[in-house]
């Protein structure tokens, strides 16, 4: 048997036999298990982190992580770095289960160099993630690093190009989640920000392309690290997370609860689930949470609930672009992706975020075989001069253009209002959709009455001696003409007015039939999406 040299690692004496090889084996993985130190392990602790062992532990099944060069380390020389060549070389990566599907993982180890990326570090991550694409199953990083490892130069920032290279190739192929559990700064901020989902927790994790002491330098502003990329900042302001929770603990179980609900890629379905939730469940309930009144607010998210198995979901950049509402949730077991208004925020219009936040959301579910519900009740695209010089036409094109290019089952149910380009925006028949449901509170209309009878009977209301009379006499025309639950129905452009307590079973029964749809796109490297 031989002992290790304790700063590198290395063995002092070679063995003599096969049982001191395995002896000294058992030592070298225990060395890299353990990590650097207790006292380095006890400084990760005492800023309120776990160790990259203990998170990859919370997020798989028991005893199924199986590593990956467990024994790698650096080659680099100069700055010291030959003198410190750590197993691992401060990133654990591998494969395991959750719920026994197969998930693979690359964990930063912040005690060792910072986490930082080397090119031995990031050769490891190119591999695991060349696996993942290979095996075909979702990849979840669990991010804690310092950036780029200075002290290799150019070799380090190479590294990054291959993550992000291999970001883009597994994009709408396996699902790709980004755990934030510590710093990212500058061009590492890019690898999330090209997956799927990325999930934050408050005080401990940041994203900023420049620190504090830069942005100071350069605009003389002053700001934290979490004031400038925190959780709550990204979760909020920037759209940047998707899930921000208080802990680790926490934010792991979510990201084991969000892999449930997504196939393992692109060529399964999303896995289905007994439900006890009964099929025909009447939600009269849904006649009194909704307001006849198209003035009136109510909270989307309660309708979703009662509409959904077990009132479950997930709701996906809750606190981003709140006027719209994306979620993962179950009918009758299957994996369903819902957009809805939400009535309660800015009356439920689209804007610039909300278009963004749909369409990529409805592009997610597109790629991996989810099929989409959307509930309606939008007045319009949000007005203002900010939203024209920001864009609105080229970010509400984006929502427009995800529709028209999902070929998954797509039911759209038009609760109340649908006015001019928003309502054709958000998966109406026209663009698209393969059912098309309302109840009789629908009003679907270029514009509201109001404003309709303003425009068309402009001339006779200003020549009537009551305008106001006048007015009120030709929107409750327009209304009656036009506007009324039935007009679209008549046309063709919805295939049945239902009734909201039977909602559920609708939808349910719609979706079996739409099980086995197949919609082929026209034949091309790539379309052109809107920017």
């Amino acid at each position: 048997m031989t002992v290790l040299e304790e700063t590198t690692g290395e063995p002092t004496g070679e063995p003599t036999d096969a049982r001191g090889r395995v002896a000294e084996l058992h030592d070298i993985r225990a060395r890299a298990v353990a990590g650097p130190s207790e006292k380095a392990t006890a400084a990760q602790h005492a800023k309120g982190k776990l160790t990259a062992r203990e998170r990859i532990e919370l997020l798989l099944d028991p005893g199924s992580f199986q590593e990956v060069e467990q024994l790698r380390r650096h080659r680099a020389t100069g700055f010291g770095l030959e003198a410190k060549k750590p197993y691992t070389d401060g990133v654990v990566t591998g494969w395991g289960t959750v719920e026994g599907r197969t998930v693979f993982v690359y964990a930063h180890d912040f005690r060792i160099f910072g986490g930082a990326l080397g090119e031995a570090h990031a050769t490891k991550i190119h591999k695991i993630m060349d696996m993942a694409i290979a095996a075909g199953a979702p990849l979840v990083s669990l991010n804690d690093g310092a950036g780029a490892r200075i002290q290799e130069g150019v070799s380090a920032l190479a590294g990054y190009g291959g993550i992000f290279q291999r970001n883009t190739k597994a994009s709408g192929v396996i699902p790709q989640i980004s755990v934030m559990l510590g710093p990212c700064a500058g061009g590492a901020a890019y690898s999330p920000a090209l997956t799927d989902f990325v999930f934050m927790v408050r005080e401990t994790s940041q994203m900023f392309i420049t620190g504090p002491d830069v942005v100071k330098a350069v605009t003389g502003e002053e700001i934290t690290q979490n004031g400038l990329g925190g959780a709550d900042v990204h979760a909020e302001t920037s759209g940047v997370c998707h899930f921000a929770y208080d802990d680790e603990e926490t934010c792991i179980a979510e990201v084991r609860y969000l892999l449930s609900l997504l196939p393992q890629n692109n060529r399964e379905n999303p896995p289905r689930v007994e439900c006890t939730d009964p099929v025909d469940r009447r939600s009269d309930v849904l006649l009194d949470m909704v307001p006849a009144d198209g003035n009136r607010p109510y909270d989307m998210a309660k309708v979703i609930e009662e509409i959904v198995d077990d009132g479950e979901y997930l709701e996906v950049h809750e606190r981003w672009a709140r006027n719209i509402i994306c979620a993962l949730a179950r009918l009758d077991g299957q994996v369903v992706g819902i957009i809805a208004n939400q009535p309660q925020v800015l009356a439920g219009v689209l804007d610039i975020e909300a278009s963004e936040k749909a369409a990529r959301f409805v592009q997610m579910c597109d790629a991996f075989n989810v099929p989409i519900v959307t509930f309606l009740d939008v007045p319009g695209f949000l007005p203002g001069v900010d939203q024209e010089h920001g864009g609105i036409i080229r970010h509400g094109a984006k929502l427009l253009y995800a529709y028209c290019n999902a070929t998954v089952p797509r039911i759209s149910l038009i609760l109340r209002k649908a006015y001019g380009g928003a309502y054709i925006v958000m998966d109406s028949q026209s663009i698209g959709a393969d059912l098309t449901y309302a109840w009789p509170t629908n009003e679907i209309a270029v514009m509201g009455a109001e404003g309709a009878a303003n425009v068309i009977f402009r001339r006779q209301i200003g020549e009537a001696e009551d305008p106001e009379a006048m007015r009120a006499r030709m929107v409750k025309e327009y209304k009656s003409e036009l506007m009324h639950p039935y007009y679209a129905a008549e046309r063709g452009l919805v295939d049945d007015v239902i009734d909201p307590a039977e909602t559920r079973e609708v939808l349910v029964k719609s979706l079996a039939m739409l099980q086995t749809k197949h919609a082929d796109l026209p034949s091309r490297k790539h379309g052109n999406p809107p920017q």
